[in-house]
């Protein structure tokens, strides 16, 4: 335990500093400071020794030269120890805390400040105290952020003014991650000022994962520092570790899921959605995305954007005596749950509950190491440019909100991706049927028609003579919606036989007129949106 003799209090944010000044002088502690901080101190009513006074020269320059010197960085530095005699010859006192925040660089940034002013906001001195203080943090505590008065105060407080090993050690990290930020955000700054591109991030806060993409990969997850919304805040409610693959399954569900509005359902696997549904009842939407793909459902993560019933989740049949009923679900996501639905999850042992709202997960940048290289880009969060009609086939569905849904879906696929998507009688979304990865957009378009095809007949309960013409039938009443443009009529030449009768895609193909007109022999309508969905 080190007793806090004397301390260096020198801040930018005045926050909470006079209060955390009175409880160390109320344990005998000297106090120093500076400028502004030595004002707000002594007009609070305590007593302050002026910085001058333990440099031997004033405060200089408009305040650019007042804390560096040797007495105050050899005050810091010293090894109590070692250093003692040494120190006594120099007439050098310990310092033995220091309280620092520094000049608001990001903030001025942020406000376009020109570069005169950003310039001055570079601190030198305090990043040179904090530095120095959390070198020698076996014998001096250094301070850098608010939050932490509270806590410094409290253990002050109980031990009559000293400040114990672990509590040095951990706000000595904090410190050296505080300066790091600092002088990265100038760094990339100042590089942006005068027209180069560097970019910087910083994460802590690492958890193990249960393992990685497979089992002999181990595997992290951090939180970025300073980011006010994060993935890193999920909360598990039940069930065992996070994997690698339930962080990016999750991360896709939320995603999707939170871009719909009234009641959106996810069901995602291997990072595709392969069930997705907007409908007014919650028990409901889980239904119409189960159904998109019940047996690619197996161990699936989903997701909601809305707090989770109890009857939502009694569709699962967790406890049902017949164990082939229970639907497993690897992982459930949403924003909060009910207590009697919470009571119904826990009884799966395997199914990782979590909190976590999709809405408080930013978009953010989208940024892939490889390789050494860093490919940073932003988020794709436009939807379409525009909604216009390439043919002179008029559409056979006119509904401006089931191609959005569809657009929902299909910059959520994995490229190449085609989706289908329906409107049910009440209202309801769905996600019928998707084709995604494949190396050409007519393998995609084949497997989203055959997966359309299969629902279709799993639902359909009148005479079989009539299966076929009522597949058509249901498909005519579909949305079919790619990722890219078409380079070849051969896709809609697979819709228009299926019974497909409207498509949208961005547009953008050398030869859209060739498959323009196509559709237009086909019957089959066409809207361009000017916008590609590429996710790679």
């Amino acid at each position: 335990m080190i007793r806090i003799k004397r301390a260096l209090l020198s801040v930018s944010d005045k926050t909470g500093i006079v209060e955390l000044a009175r409880t160390l002088h109320a344990y005998g502690c000297e106090l120093i400071s500076t400028g502004g901080t030595r004002v707000a101190l002594v007009e609070a009513g305590l007593p302050v020794t002026e910085i001058s006074t333990v440099t031997g020269n004033p405060e200089a320059f408009g305040g650019r030269m007042k804390t560096i010197s040797f007495a105050v960085e050899s005050a810091i530095l010293f090894d109590r120890e070692r250093d003692r005699d040494e120190a006594d010859r120099l007439g050098i006192r310990p310092i033995d805390m220091v309280v620092c925040n520094l000049y608001p660089f990001e903030r001025v940034a942020r406000e376009r400040a020109d570069t005169e002013r950003l310039v001055e906001n570079i601190d030198i001195g305090g990043p040179t105290m904090i530095r120095a203080a959390a070198k020698n943090f076996r014998w001096v505590t250094v301070v850098t952020r608010t939050d932490d008065y509270g806590p410094v105060r409290e253990e002050l407080e109980r031990t009559g003014g000293s400040i114990g090993p672990d509590t040095r050690a951990r706000l000595m990290r904090t410190a050296f991650q505080h300066t790091a930020d600092y002088d990265a955000a100038i760094a990339t700054t100042m590089a942006e000022r005068f027209g180069e591109h560097t970019f910087r991030l910083a994460f802590d806060g690492g958890r193990e994962l249960r393992y990685g993409e497979n089992w002999h990969q181990v595997a992290r997850m951090y939180r970025q520092r300073g980011a006010e919304r994060s993935l890193g805040d999920l909360e598990v409610l039940h069930g065992g570790e996070l994997s690698f693959n339930n962080i990016i399954d999750m991360h896709s569900a939320i995603t999707a899921v939170r871009e719909l509005g009234e009641h959106g359902c996810a069901v995602i696997k291997h990072n595709n959605p392969c069930g997705l549904s907007r409908a007014a009842n919650q028990r409901r939407c889980l239904e119409l995305a189960w159904n998109g793909d019940p047996v690619s459902a197996f161990g699936s993560v989903v997701a909601f954007n809305r707090p989770v019933a109890r009857e939502t989740v009694s569709f699962l049949d967790l406890d049902h005596e017949d164990r082939g009923r229970r639907k497993f679900v690897d992982l459930m996501v949403a924003p909060g749950y009910e207590p009697a639905a919470l009571e119904l999850l826990v009884r799966a042992k395997n199914m990782r509950v979590i909190r976590l709202d999709p809405a408080a997960v930013g978009d953010g940048l989208d940024i892939r190491v490889l390789g050494g290289a860093c490919l940073v880009q932003d988020a794709d969060t436009r939807l379409l440019d525009k909604l216009e009609l390439a043919t002179r086939t008029a559409p056979q569905v006119d509904d401006r909100e089931l191609v959005e849904f569809g657009l929902v879906a299909v910059k959520h696929v994995r490229s190449n991706a085609i989706v289908v998507v329906r409107r049910l009688d009440d209202g309801a979304l769905q996600l019928l049927g998707m084709g995604a990865g494949q190396p050409n957009r007519v393998q995609s378009t084949r497997l989203a028609l055959e997966r359309c095809r299969e629902n279709l007949i799993d639902e359909y309960t009148g005479p079989s003579e009539e299966l076929e013409e009522h597949i058509r039938r249901a498909l005519g009443t579909t949305v079919l919606v790619s990722d890219a443009f078409f380079p070849f009529p051969d896709s809609i030449e697979r819709c228009a036989s299926d019974g497909v009768r409207t498509v949208v895609q961005p547009g953008g193909s050398i030869r859209d007129k060739e498959v323009v007109a196509r559709c237009d022999e086909l019957n089959v309508a066409m809207l361009f949106t000017g916008t590609r969905h590429f996710k790679h």
